[in-house]
């Protein structure tokens, strides 16, 4: 079989003038098929001619691989019966199987070639394991993936993305919570310590309010937090707390098929994308509030060039932040605080006795009294903790100045307990004076109005000090004097 390089070559040198005889010692070529494919030629070039026939066409022709007559024949012994008998006898063997719900009882080929043979039909082993794959396996095409195109404000996406951070506590996993708009290119996350259903929940209403709109379907995969079983047919069943939010922001809950994430690939791709440009160089961070100022930062940055500002134009308006508080109940105890989730916090001293409602969020616990809010706290992580609000008890302190130095309220905050030991110690009422003068400052701003006082106090004792010292001093100098005064002869006063 002649190669498309040695057809070129005869073709070449014909045209040159070399004869047959002299391309066949050239390049050990026949000279019947170096004169059967220059016959060929000559009559497509004038039959091409004759059509009028372009010259890239015809350049392209002539050049073409050599085409070679396949053998015409046909498979005696793999006859339409035959065909049909097989086919029946593997589709017997799967239905048995599926019947049994394993395939450790299957026919192999030789059992089915022998079951042939006894039915009367000639053919060889090596036949049925052909003609079998060719049942078993039918032909598998690629997978094409084809390129979407997306309106604005039809389709968001969300995924989890796993990172490793170091918040002052050794690493320790955190889950990036990331939404993408593949229409305007909008990426966005929030860092969470778990993929629990509160901090899923938690990420939507945040987002939701930080845009300003709402999509008009998002997709998913299968995780828990969307879908909690699989029925026939690969129908599933949904999770009713993400059926409640996307009905009250109005959106349709999408997933993807099993095991295609590529379905939803603009948000795979964003994973990807922020987890490197905002933990690649950096992984230690102070807190969780630390890292999350961080995220914010670079995440306007990230989104320069989008069309984000274009896509909230063609957005639903977002109704209020859904309410994704959990509720229960307590009564106050006697020493002010009402459990809820293992944990207990504190509630101002007035309502001691009474029946509170607690709504706990996913990072924060909120505390009403007749529908009016009275305390909040961060919500603990840990278990049988004292959550304390050192101001909810500034009555009773008060009235037991005493109490404060071993209370758990001030034990709560270290720095405030440093200052009242170092300074305050002996005059507690003086502490809770400034703690009532300023009730409603942040402990920051409480720790910057001790640490001035106790500074003026500093101030003030030196200068006692330095006015004692002088007066101590004079006092010294005077007897002296005098006693100098005595050796001369003189009185001494």
């Amino acid at each position: 079989m002649l190669t498309t390089n040695e057809k070129s070559k005869i073709i070449d040198l014909k045209r040159a003038g070399q004869s047959t005889r002299k391309i066949a010692e050239l390049l050990h070529i026949n000279r019947r098929t170096i004169s059967r494919y220059w016959n060929e030629t000559q009559l497509k070039l004038d039959e091409m001619e004759q059509k009028g026939t372009d010259e890239r066409t015809i350049q392209s022709e002539l050049y073409s691989p050599p085409v070679y007559q396949n053998r015409t024949g046909h498979k005696r012994k793999v006859t339409p019966e035959f065909t049909k008998r097989l086919t029946q006898l593997a589709r017997q063997d799967v239905k048995k199987n599926e019947l049994l719900g394993w395939n450790k009882q299957k026919l192999t080929n030789k059992q089915i070639h022998q079951i042939l043979l006894d039915e009367g039909f000639d053919i060889s082993i090596a036949t049925v394991n052909i003609e079998l794959a060719k049942i078993r396996k039918p032909i598998k095409y690629p997978n094409v993936y084809i390129k979407q195109y997306y309106d604005y404000g039809k389709r968001l996406e969300f995924d989890y993305g796993e990172v490793k951070l170091d918040l002052g506590e050794g690493i320790k996993k955190y889950q990036m919570a990331v939404f993408c708009a593949p229409a305007s290119n909008f990426r966005w996350c929030f860092l969470y310590d778990s993929q629990k259903q509160a901090a899923f929940l938690d990420s939507h209403v945040n987002f939701f309010e930080l845009v300003g709109g709402v999509w008009q379907e998002v997709f998913y995969d299968n995780m828990r937090n969307v879908v909690t079983s699989f029925g026939p047919k690969n129908t599933k069943k949904l999770n009713s707390e993400l059926l409640k939010l996307a009905s009250y922001y109005g959106y349709e809950v999408r997933t993807t098929s099993p095991y295609a994430g590529n379905e939803k690939g603009s948000v795979e791709r964003s994973v990807e994308i922020l987890r490197n440009r905002l933990f690649a160089l950096n992984q230690n961070f102070a807190s969780l509030d630390a890292v999350r100022k961080h995220i914010d930062i670079e995440l306007k940055k990230i989104n320069i060039g989008c069309d984000i500002e274009v896509e909230k134009t063609y957005l639903k308006p977002a109704p209020k932040a859904y309410e994704l508080a959990e509720f229960s109940e307590g009564i106050v105890g006697k020493y002010g605080f009402v459990s809820s989730d293992g944990n207990r916090y504190s509630v101002p001293e007035q309502f001691v006795g009474k029946r509170v409602s607690v709504k706990t969020y996913y990072d924060e616990i909120r505390i009403m009294f007749d529908f009016v809010e009275i305390a909040r706290h961060c919500r603990s992580k840990l278990k049988a903790e004292d959550i304390v609000d050192i101001m909810h008890f500034l009555n009773a302190f008060e009235k037991k100045p005493g109490a404060l130095e071993n209370s758990v309220a001030l034990r709560a905050l270290p720095k405030l307990k440093e200052i009242f030991e170092m300074y305050f110690k002996d005059k507690p009422r003086k502490f809770i004076e400034v703690l009532k003068d300023n009730k409603h400052a942040t402990l920051s701003e409480l720790l910057a109005v001790f640490e001035k006082k106790v500074k003026n106090k500093a101030t003030l004792i030196a200068k006692d000090v330095v006015k004692s010292e002088l007066s101590v001093k004079t006092k010294t100098d005077a007897i002296l004097k005098g006693y100098a005064d005595l050796a001369k002869g003189g009185a001494v006063e």
